[in-house]
């Protein structure tokens, strides 16, 4: 299905094109705009539901989480729908669910009514799909670059969403949080019309899209379960958070609500910076598994001594950062481990299980998380977050050490199914190339592949023979 008539950039230099940095600019801000609107309202979220009618904690969790669980259920479907139907139609679809939940939030005097608002929310997952649109506008040698500027745009509108939700809370308070985010979608779905480029069209990409044939094989990966079962213990935690942490503040600290962004800024900035040489000690020095194994012990400690010392402003703060340090370093890393794990023509689909377990566990989080929090505490949100994390610790332990290869793709001509074959052998011969499949049928080769030692002008000679 054809998004319109503009060809895909071509040739193999090592810069973007214009197109391409365009196509990617203008996804990356769509994407950072739906972010952005489900997440600003966690830092307060929980304060405002307190005093709906139907409020209890468990509510509560659900309605900061839900959102998770109708994005792991339409995922999968959306991305397959825009194979049939078009990326810009499914992209247009899924911001209009989105702008449709937030207004149901918004207008919604209940807790139920929001928890509806936020499934519907959550059900325009577009995600699968913009990724799959910034692999059709770009080249195979340009789509590193595009999928790392769309997680810069995540990560980006996670950290201004924890720093302007309480300040516009002071300002429109939660429903007007709502409109504004129903706004924003509408703003995506006029950057996406206007600004991102037509795909000459639209194919599947296995090093980007989700192949439902190859589930299978991915969920029998024992080292790729793992990192799946890593990330949603993560974001449980990190879901289940932000029941108590705003309470916390509060409550405990007696800082008002209308000033909590001063506390998320400095942590949050601070850890970022802190997380830095750790990310190069790990990449550079391949000291990953160490690294990678100690920030989550950091996240689990860190939380066993919020969960002790909440009443001391000091001591929360600072292993507040801490828990955010090694959060961001986790969060950093992981897609990172799921790439040099998951086989040369596997990866698409593995991150897409791993997306999925992503919001899952958003949903597993806010849930259980609002049930702890009626039935034990703040202190009990805290050590069941921890008894997570040790469990993640552990089953890090027994993980392989990373290989540290990279996912490469490259173009190939047309071939027979047995003339790929034969390429495949000749590329996997190639000092630095690890593995190689090629596809006949895509026309692409993917290769797993040692950065360090890859003879590149071989792997050039080889698929123009």
């Amino acid at each position: 299905m054809q998004d319109g008539d503009d060809s895909k950039p071509a040739g193999q230099n090592d810069a973007m094109s214009s197109i391409e940095r365009r196509a990617s600019i203008s996804l990356a801000t769509i994407m950072a705009t739906r972010m952005l609107g489900l997440f600003m309202i966690l830092p307060i979220f929980a304060l405002h539901a307190e005093s709906l009618p139907d409020a209890s904690p468990f509510l509560i969790g659900m309605a900061i989480g839900v959102y998770g669980l109708t994005q792991a259920i339409f995922q999968i479907p959306f991305g397959m729908a825009s194979d049939r139907f078009g990326r810009r139609r499914m992209i247009t679809l899924g911001l209009l669910l989105f702008a449709l939940g937030s207004v149901v939030a918004a207008l919604s005097e209940s807790l139920t009514g929001i928890i509806i608002g936020r499934a519907i929310q959550g059900s325009g997952a577009v995600a699968a799909v913009i990724m799959a649109f910034t692999a059709d506008l770009t080249r195979e040698s340009q789509r590193t670059k595009a999928m790392a500027m769309i997680g810069m745009s995540i990560g980006g509108a996670f950290t201004l969403a924890l720093i302007a939700g309480p300040l516009l809370n002071a300002v429109v308070g939660v429903s007007g949080i709502f409109w504004l985010t129903a706004l924003l979608a509408f703003a995506g779905i006029l950057i996406l019309w206007t600004q991102v480029p037509h795909a000459a069209h639209a194919h599947t990409h296995r090093d980007a899209q989700l192949v439902p044939e190859l589930t299978g094989s991915v969920l029998k990966n024992t080292q790729l379960l793992r990192l799946d079962v890593g990330i949603l213990i993560l974001h449980m935690v990190l879901t289940a958070m932000f029941i108590a942490v705003p309470f916390v503040l509060r409550d405990h600290l007696a800082i008002d609500a209308d000033l909590h962004s001063w506390v998320y800024l400095p942590v949050l900035l601070l850890s970022a910076v802190a997380m830095v040489p750790f990310i190069i000690l790990a990449e550079r020095k391949r000291r990953m598994k160490m690294i990678f194994v100690s920030s989550i012990a950091v996240l689990g400690l860190s939380m066993v001594a919020m969960g002790q010392w909440f009443t001391q402003s000091w001591l929360f703060f600072f292993f507040l950062w801490l828990f955010f340090t090694a959060f961001n370093f986790l969060e950093a890393s992981l897609p990172s481990l799921v790439t040099k794990t998951a086989p040369a023509d596997r990866k698409g689909t593995a991150m897409g299980v791993y997306s999925s377990s992503q919001f899952l566990g958003a949903f597993i989080g806010g849930s259980a998380g609002g049930w702890v929090y009626g039935v034990a505490g703040i202190s009990g949100v805290f050590m069941l977050s921890a008894a997570l994390v040790g469990v993640w610790w552990i089953l890090a332990l027994t993980m392989r050490s990373p290989s540290y290869l990279s996912s490469m793709v490259v173009a190939v001509r047309e071939l027979t199914q047995t003339e790929a074959d034969e390429l495949a052998k000749k590329l996997a011969q190639i000092p630095g190339v690890a593995e190689a499949v090629v596809i006949a049928d895509e026309a692409e080769a993917y290769l797993k592949v040692d950065n360090r030692t890859l003879d590149r002008e071989a792997v050039s000679q080889a698929i123009e023979l």
